[in-house]
């Protein structure tokens, strides 16, 4: 597969071939669905998927709207360019072409966007990505032009992060609520974490980051930040986090959900606390890891929401969005995720997990529109909307 953050770093050729081979079946496969206990149930699909652009992107990463009321949506793609689409069409004009400034290729990229949440008044913008010389990651700001189609190609770099290892990147920005920055970051890659990065306070892999981009250059700290007193990086919101690849707020409540992608037998959703630990590389979901048996015994470990096995070809999850929408009422307040090598999408609310639809896309990520609706990011091109199944 060209794309592989969301998969384990280690996958052998076997379990590379069995993943590919799944993809005709899936779509046919009596739909599944799980609690904690990973024991399945009959479930039916759903929702529907609505294409919404013929158009073939190249590698998209992320979708997310416009900050203002003109509906546009911002598409990623992982070689750099950030492309609108406006009234069912793309537009010919990349808003940003970033290409020559990236490490591309495997997990490494254009890998994160987000607009400030006073956009419309300062029109400054957030990216994510993995840079050439070096392939650490920088998160950097510009700013958009005279023309609210295009950005300018003047950087301000906010946060250079050393990466040790090619994957394992993270990738996510999102302001929350609380309108700090937060920044979902990988462990560094390789496998299994070799330099217990996520446990080591004082380093920001394997963390999630939260920092004031509004204070003086290059950003502030957040005054309740865990370790602002020391102790740890002054920049950590929590810890113990293997490839938080995407993660959002619930729009409602404010809730900070992550897809954390698994080593070797187990993918986890995780809802984010300040100052918590959820336990990687001592446990994968809520099992040992290392060491194999034994490992909580002086650990405060927080653990996921749901999680389920690397079985039926699933081997990476993708985080989604809490449902806050209109047009699917059943939804709403369910939390919407999906896995890449499978092509599943479920649901998961109060406890109880539930296939909503098998699909053969590649799930590189999901949107949310200004209105709550959901979209699927697929790796090999399209983009759809996540609507309502017709009754027939």
């Amino acid at each position: 597969m060209k794309f592989s953050a969301l998969r384990p770093y280690h996958l052998n050729i076997q379990g590379i071939l069995l993943c590919l081979s799944m993809w005709v079946s899936l779509v046919l496969l009596t739909p599944l669905s799980w609690g904690l206990s990973g024991k399945p149930v009959v479930s039916h699909s759903s929702i529907d998927l609505q294409l919404i652009v013929k158009h073939r992107f190249s590698n998209p990463i992320f979708l997310t709207p416009s900050p203002d009321r003109t509906n546009r949506l911002f598409v990623v793609e992982q070689d750099g360019r950030i492309l609108i689409v406006k009234r069912n069409a793309v537009l010919p004009t990349p808003f940003l072409d970033m290409g020559a400034k990236l490490s591309t290729g495997g997990e490494r990229g254009l890998l994160g966007l987000v607009f400030h949440p006073h956009y419309s008044e300062n029109g400054r913008l957030f990216v994510n990505y993995t840079r050439a010389e070096d392939r650490a990651t920088v998160i950097a700001e510009y700013r958009v032009s005279s023309n609210p189609n295009q950005a300018e190609q003047i950087e301000t770099i906010v946060l250079v992060i050393p990466q040790p290892y090619g994957n394992h990147n993270g990738g996510m920005l999102a302001f929350g609520p609380d309108q700090f920055l937060y920044i979902g970051m990988g462990d560094g890659g390789a496998g299994g974490d070799p330099e217990n990065y996520a446990q080591n306070q004082h380093e920001l892999l394997g963390k999630f980051l939260r920092i004031d981009v509004d204070q003086p250059p290059p950003y502030g700290i957040p005054p309740d930040n865990p370790f602002v007193k020391g102790h740890g990086r002054p920049e950590i919101f929590a810890l113990g986090l293997r490839n938080p690849w995407r993660f959002s707020f619930d729009r409602k409540t404010g809730d900070l959900w992550v897809g954390d992608v698994g080593q070797n037998e187990w993918e986890e959703i995780n809802v984010i606390k300040k100052g918590k630990n959820y336990g990687w590389r001592v446990v994968e979901g809520t099992h040992c890891f290392n060491p194999e048996t034994h490992c909580r015994q002086n650990l405060d470990v927080v653990d996921p929401v749901t999680e389920y096995a690397h079985e039926q070809g699933r081997c990476s999850v993708t985080g989604g969005y809490v449902y806050r929408g209109t047009k699917i009422p059943a939804l709403v307040g369910t939390y919407i995720f999906g896995d890449f090598c499978s092509g599943e999408i479920w649901g998961v609310r109060d406890g109880h997990t539930q296939l909503l639809r098998a699909t053969d896309l590649k799930i590189s990520s999901f949107g949310e529109d200004r209105h709550g609706e959901h979209y699927v990011v697929g790796y090999e091109g399209e983009i759809f909307r996540i609507v309502a199944k017709k009754v027939e």
